[in-house]
């Protein structure tokens, strides 16, 4: 089955050009949309052949029979470089910003300057579709799959998964990745690496496997309960946001994936506890957002919640997901954050997460319903969804849960005073969801509150404000105090009244 357009979009959108370690030599950004002389791609991958020492001093090139074609389909002189061996294990380095890779040395070899710089012009190049069927059609992978298997140099390694990561984004590399023999395996062993930034090319990589038309063959590489549960681990165990953010969006692409892969490697990961870790780094990113706000933390957020969301409209999934206690109180939370402008995607994809909780546990409603700084907030949600009909229709959809649960004949003034405060100041929000969205948008109907009528959200929305208004004018011309504010002045009240009943009769007679 071919990939869809979005997922080739996506493909694309993760090509990028080498990240420069602190240690490594620096190199100039090659120009990926220059006309490259073919010759100079073949030197290129020449630079790259893995040499071993042999006894007697002498050398012998690793890898595959079809590298020596390489070598044959150039006069360039060029010398082949021996790559640095170095056997000290390195350590898992979870934030990954350190001057230099704990286990490799600080003094970099002429030979290995060189291998480094022509990597990561080969890395640059990959990102260009061009270029990269012509590196493919030079048997650049039988040269990374050589070096993959015989370095000890994480550098190395991350350059070449580096270049095969770019290669993956474009359709006919990704079928010569998946057409040679063994490397997708070699790819998947790369997980047990205890190095950040070849971790997140790994992850990085994967995805793109699992988003393409040949997902099968990389989930069978994954499938086994060691790698997975080696997955879970490092998402689990890393404080690196980058890495965190790879990890879990590997989630997505399963996701994206054909239903059997999703289903084969999901179910296994809700297996091995995949819910619950992400419960846990989403309440360590809710920490990290309330106590120090890092702004490079706010797509690991995103892309947490946009995993949990995926996952809750799943029907095997969803009843794990949304009886999850803790996580109702996260995203309840973030609702209520005050500065929603940094996080608002986040904010956004909240809503529709506990849109989806509330639909299959509608009982928690009753928890928030007299949560009044969650009711704000989500009026606050509104500017950020003007595109996403989707996420407009899921905030009405709680909104309409709460007020169905509001009594206002039965609670106190104080109480109905600071829902109506609430209503008057975001009068002007509903006014524009209103006017730049008229209902006929969204037919979606469901069940809300307990007489069990199918109604709109939103127009149950508006008619329980426009009952909870008419309370507070009763009260006002019976009550002896003088219960005006100074932002609930009777023009205010008329003016919200007419256009929630504006809309209701609208969307009634459609």
């Amino acid at each position: 089955m071919a990939a869809s357009n979005s997922a080739q979009d996506q493909l694309e959108q993760d090509c990028f050009v080498p990240s420069h370690h602190p240690s490594a030599p620096s190199h100039e950004l090659f120009d990926i949309s220059t006309t490259v002389d073919p010759s100079y791609v073949i030197s290129l991958i020449r630079k790259l052949l893995p040499v071993a020492q042999k006894s007697g001093g002498n050398t012998e090139i690793l890898g595959s029979n079809c590298i020596d074609e390489v070598v044959n389909s150039s006069n360039d002189n060029c010398k082949r470089m021996e790559i640095f061996d170095d056997s000290t294990e390195s350590v898992f380095r979870v934030e990954g910003d350190g001057d230099l890779r704990e286990g490799e040395s600080a003094g970099v070899s002429a030979g290995e300057e060189v291998w480094e710089e022509c990597g990561c012009v080969l890395w640059d190049l990959a990102a260009n579709q061009t270029h990269a069927e012509l590196m493919v059609q030079n048997f650049v992978l039988d040269v990374l799959l050589a070096n993959l298997m015989v370095t000890q140099s994480v550098r190395v390694t991350e350059i070449c998964l580096g270049i095969l990561g770019n290669l993956a984004c474009h359709e006919v590399p990704m079928k010569h990745i998946v057409s040679t023999d063994g490397l997708i395996a070699v790819i998947v062993d790369q997980l047990v690496l205890d190095d950040t930034q070849c971790l997140c090319e790994v992850f990085r990589l994967l995805s793109s496997g699992l988003r393409g038309p040949e997902c099968r063959k990389w989930a069978e590489e994954l499938q086994s309960e060691h790698m997975l549960s080696r997955i879970l681990w490092i998402m689990e165990n890393t404080l690196n946001p980058q890495l965190i953010e790879k990890s879990v969006g590997l989630l997505s692409s399963m996701l994206e994936s054909q239903k059997e892969v999703e289903h084969t490697l999901l179910s296994a990961l809700m297996k091995l506890g995949l819910a619950s870790i992400l419960v846990n780094l989403l309440a360590f990113e809710m920490s990290k957002l309330t106590n120090d706000r890092i702004p490079e933390r706010y797509p690991v957020l995103d892309v947490i919640l946009r995993a949990l969301e995926a996952l809750c409209i799943i029907d095997v999934y969803s009843l794990e997901i949304c009886s999850n206690n803790e996580l109702f109180q996260l995203v309840c939370d973030l609702i209520k954050f005050p500065d929603k402008v940094e996080v608002s995607t986040s904010c956004v994809t909240a809503g529709v997460l506990i849109a989806n909780i509330l639909s299959d546990v509608p009982g928690l409603a009753s928890n928030i319903s007299q949560d009044f700084p969650f009711l704000e907030g989500l009026f606050d949600i509104f500017p950020f969804t003007s595109e996403d009909s989707e996420a407009r229709c899921a905030l009405w959809s709680i909104i309409a849960r709460l007020l169905v649960r509001v009594r206002e004949d039965e609670m106190s003034t104080s109480s109905l005073r600071q829902i109506v405060l609430i209503l008057m100041s975001k009068s002007d929000v509903i006014e524009d969801d209103l006017f730049d969205h008229q209902f006929n948008e969204n037919k979606d109907f469901e069940s809300l509150g307990t007489s069990g009528r199918k109604s709109n959200a939103r127009t149950l929305a508006l008619r329980r404000i426009t009952c909870i208004l008419n309370r507070w004018n009763a009260l006002r011309d019976t009550s002896e105090e003088d219960m005006m504010e100074e932002h609930v002045t009777d023009e205010k009240i008329c003016r919200l009244l007419g256009i929630c009943h504006k809309h209701t009769v609208s969307d009634t007679s459609e």
